[in-house]
């Protein structure tokens, strides 16, 4: 059985955790291990958590099976200034996936957007990740547009925009 349920800031280092057991196997063949350690250094330190929770207003939840956390996601509501809330993260334990846990993950999100009055979820994911694009077109989202980041250190975010209309 496996339960969603909002994190609590003091369980933050969990979603570090969590992350630098996912993305070395989700991103080896997409990123450089440097890219890879670069953006985990840089997205998945406490303080940059923390802020996320408390100033940002994202709001954190975990999949949890039998007691054990076995991932997260993390969404910002009116992202925009709008009713369009961002998906900024969702990963599972390589373990966890292909059990329905990320199903739940968005069920959970969606249901708390349309509770905020949200009219959409957009979230950004690697152009090669095809496995995960595959995964939220199965769950309702469609590509909006494409674009590149910088994200400092000489690397890029090369990304595929999905939206899910409410």
């Amino acid at each position: 059985m496996i339960e969603i349920r909002n994190a609590l800031a003091e369980e933050l280092s969990i979603v570090g955790e969590i992350a630098h057991k996912t993305w070395p196997t989700a991103y080896s063949t997409i990123l450089s291990p440097a890219q890879i350690d670069y953006m985990l250094d840089k997205m998945y330190n406490l303080p940059t958590l923390q802020n996320q929770y408390t100033t940002q207003g994202q709001v954190f939840l975990f999949a949890i099976e039998n007691g054990i956390h076995v991932g997260f996601a993390a969404f910002e509501p009116n992202y925009t200034g709008e009713k369009t809330s961002k998906l900024h993260k969702i990963y599972l334990l390589p373990s966890a996936q292909g059990k329905g846990a990320g199903k739940l993950l968005i069920q959970e999100i969606k249901r708390l957007c349309q509770q905020e009055n949200q009219e959409s979820i957009v979230l950004n994911v690697n152009k090669f990740n095809l496995q995960a694009i595959r995964f939220y077109e199965s769950q309702g989202f469609k590509e909006s547009y494409r674009e590149v980041i910088d994200i400092g250190g000489g690397y890029v975010m090369d990304d595929v925009v999905l939206k899910f209309d409410f």
